[in-house]
């Protein structure tokens, strides 16, 4: 099977019900406050984690020309344009527009500058680290020297700046990290128990032309030991057989599809639409998770992926579509761990062909896969009908 890396590519593969958006409309107290934060703080603002960049390791596009032009633009003195961060809570940022540029400055600082044909494997390391750690920058074979690759003036001569670096820019180098940026701070004040705004404002205000999907988003917000475990299952061989994928998307719907299902195992009598807010509410629940309550629910999940290893291909497959159900997962997901969970004994998860087939022949169940899928009717006659089945003589 040839990887699948695009979620055009990944959507012809599953049928699901997941919301691309939260189509609701709210209404949001929001602030906006203009600040001019020197180069030097805002890369320090970076290292500390206090500015995350949601996409990291993905969504780096530009070219090495392109990044030289900016850092001259701002060696120069030229105005940049201004950059939008999201307030997440006291001294935590997270960058709606101008990842870009934030990105070469800091790749810059650093003194290197990624390949392009390996753009996609730091995504796994910045999952597992959840940064991008010295030694990997050090690695040849992730990163080249950023040295400034400016053009030749018009008017002839040579452009002094073109091949130096940070370390080599002398003098210029504190002129470089005392010039300014604008940064306008954005902050939801009400309401205060929801953060969903985030998803209107980055793809409102977002002028890279890169629309960065629900599941995108909350790995910046919420990123967890939780979900580092999660990661961590959506690379397992057996996850990736079950969904008929052999790649990891880019835009993380088979992550999203796993922050679905241990929602549902572990929250579901909360459910509401809409589906967005449910996961976002329960991701962010998700970051107290302890240490020993994530390994558990990684062995529950091990033992739900090493069930399933040994049913028939496509086991989870819609029938008419010949595509991943989404809903026939979550539902026999819930229904083989809720006793795992409720006892605290991954011994009990339980899943077989035939209970999973029982799921299938099911006039009650499968109606409810059909429309509207993500009401709070539908959902909870899924869970219900797969619990009762699950649970019946076989």
């Amino acid at each position: 099977m040839p990887p699948i890396t695009s979620i055009e590519e990944l959507e012809n593969q599953i049928d699901d019900d997941l919301e691309i958006v939260d189509t609701s409309l709210r209404e949001y107290d929001i602030t906006a406050s203009p600040n001019d934060f020197n180069v030097k703080t805002i890369n320090d603002f970076i290292e500390s984690g206090a500015v995350s960049i949601p996409g990291f390791q993905r969504n780096y596009v530009w070219d090495l020309p392109r990044a030289s032009k900016l850092i001259e633009s701002i060696i120069i003195g030229l105005p940049i344009p201004q950059i939008f961060l999201y307030e997440q809570a006291r001294n935590s940022f997270m960058v709606i527009d101008g990842q870009q540029r934030l990105m070469s400055l800091y790749y810059f600082i650093k003194g290197r500058f990624p390949r392009k044909e390996i753009r996609s494997k730091l995504r796994e390391v910045f999952l597992e680290h959840g940064k991008i750690p010295d030694e990997v920058f050090q690695d040849d074979s992730y990163f080249q020297k950023f040295n400034l690759r400016l053009p030749v003036p018009e008017a002839g001569g040579e452009n002094h700046l073109n091949g130096l670096s940070y370390a080599t820019l002398g003098d210029l180098q504190t002129t470089f990290e005392l010039r300014t940026i604008r940064n306008v701070i954005i902050k939801q004040t009400r309401p205060e128990d929801d953060d969903s705004s985030i998803y209107e404002i980055f793809n409102r205000l977002n002028s890279g032309g890169i629309n960065l999907k629900p599941q995108e988003i909350r790995m910046a917000l919420y990123h967890s030991d939780f979900y580092r475990m999660l990661a961590k299952l959506n690379h397992d061989p057996r996850w990736r057989t079950l969904l008929g994928v052999d790649a990891p998307d880019l835009h993380m719907k088979d992550m999203e599809i796993l922050v679905r299902g241990y929602a549902m195992l572990l929250d579901s009598e909360n459910y509401k639409p809409s589906l967005v807010r449910f996961i976002n509410r329960f991701s962010r629940r998700a970051k107290e998770f302890s240490d020993e309550r994530v390994n558990f629910l990684e062995i529950v999940g091990e033992k739900f992926l090493a069930i399933s290893e040994t049913l028939p291909e496509k086991m989870f497959f819609n029938r008419k579509t010949n595509r991943f159900s989404v809903p026939m997962f979550e539902s026999a997901f819930v229904a083989a761990c809720t006793s795992a969970i409720q006892e605290q004994d991954p011994s009990l998860v339980e899943i077989s062909e035939s209970k999973i087939e029982l799921l299938h022949q099911d006039k009650e169940f499968i109606e409810a896969t059909q429309l509207h899928t993500t009401g709070t009717t539908k959902v909870e006659t899924r869970l219900r009908r797969a619990k009762e089945l699950f649970a019946s003589e076989v």
